[in-house]
């Protein structure tokens, strides 16, 4: 009896002595599904729970292994949160505290920037997927398009500045190429206006701020000049955020009308010639992904989550749209983005459904965080 309260208190000592003070967090995953993502929390929270007396620490879990991390400052001039990675196996949990060594430094994973060489391009990226957005200097331009525009990255590596330093990227060198098409729509989930039943394109975005930038998530604003919008005023802003390791994009869209309390607008992904287009139209879930057909051996799959949206879904020629209102004091918060075959992550239409689906359901069902006494 005796060495069994002696080894259970050892036990107990060693699973503590890790953590600085002996204060720990303690992680829970509920799902039914494995989990590697970044949980947030409020960065005065974490340094009152662990007593920090300074801003050099790491973070490690029970087996002393260093977790990442990231201070996110929201375009503040000091720490909001802090954004740790972890992972989490189904139905389980894992507990971490903090020491006061320095940190191992970390390459980013996640970049975003201003492309002024490219017609005021917008391009930001993560280990898995690259996007862009196209800025006021193409609009009207024989190349102008509308929507969010995908690369087709096959790499880890960041390659926003590689690819434009060359400007040879429609071809595939080893890390991918931009094949996707955007033209006239909204490409790879972008939102517009939608009046009177009808989707109008504002102009291309004027301003730009970028809140954050790696090494695990980049979040940047997108700012759209005031515009009459067939006899509305409307003011557009968009919030994008991407993490490392997601295929999706966290989109908060803000639009402010002068002349309503709210907005119709569209959420979209462009469609291709088919007969019999892959799609799955989850509307109860708020789910749309689509798998297009190959080109050559390239294929695209596309997405949008709408969670805990009321939308109406309408299929058009060029494009798939869900369909919503924005309040004026109320952004419309949604997920985007897509997957390249050939990543060798996703290769199937199958397996485009259930990253979406698993993405959803971890939305449902989030991590949720317990304060050691």
């Amino acid at each position: 009896m005796k060495k069994t309260l002696v080894l259970s208190l050892a036990l107990g000592l060693s699973t503590l002595a890790f953590a600085q003070n002996n204060k720990t967090i303690t992680v829970n995953n509920s799902s039914a599904s494995a989990r590697t993502e970044l949980i947030s929390i409020p960065y005065t929270t974490f340094e009152k729970h662990f007593e920090l007396k300074n801003s050099v620490f790491t973070i490690v879990d029970k087996d002393k292994k260093e977790l990442a991390y990231q201070l996110e400052k929201l375009g503040k001039p000091t720490a909001q949160n802090i954004l740790i990675q972890i992972t989490v196996a189904p139905k389980s949990s894992t507990t971490f505290g903090v020491n006061g060594n320095k940190p191992t430094a970390i390459a980013s994973k996640t970049y975003a920037r201003y492309v002024p060489e490219r017609k005021d391009d917008f391009a930001w990226e993560n280990d898995i997927a690259a996007f862009r957005a196209y800025g006021k200097a193409l609009e009207g331009s024989s190349e102008d398009a509308q929507g969010f525009d995908f690369w087709a990255k096959r790499s880890n590596d960041l390659v926003v500045d590689e690819w434009y330093k060359t400007g040879d990227y429609h071809a595939d060198h080893g890390k991918g190429l931009d094949y996707y098409s955007v033209g006239q729509t909204l490409g790879v989930g972008d939102a517009t206006p939608f009046i009177d039943e009808q989707v109008v394109y504002h102009k291309h975005y004027r301003q730009y701020e970028v809140l954050d930038n790696g090494p695990l998530r980049s979040t940047f604003k997108l700012i759209y000049e005031p515009e009459n919008v067939k006899g509305q005023q409307l003011q557009v802003e968009k919030t994008i955020s991407l993490d490392a390791g997601s295929q999706l994009n966290k989109i908060s869209y803000s639009i402010k009308n002068a002349t309503s309390a709210s907005t119709p607008i569209v959420v979209g992904i462009a469609k291709r010639k088919e007969e019999k287009p892959q799609i799955l139209n989850d509307v109860k879930n708020g789910i749309l992904a689509y798998w297009e057909p190959a080109e050559g051996d390239k294929i695209t799959g596309t997405a949008v989550i709408l969670p805990k949206v009321k939308y109406i879904f309408k299929d058009s020629p060029k494009q798939f749209l869900l369909a919503t209102t924005v309040k004026n004091d109320k952004p419309l918060v949604y997920f985007a983005g897509a997957a390249f075959n050939k990543a060798g992550k996703i290769g199937s239409f199958e397996q485009w459904q259930s990253y979406v689906k698993i993405f959803k359901n971890n939305l449902d069902q989030p991590l949720t965080i317990k304060y050691s006494k």
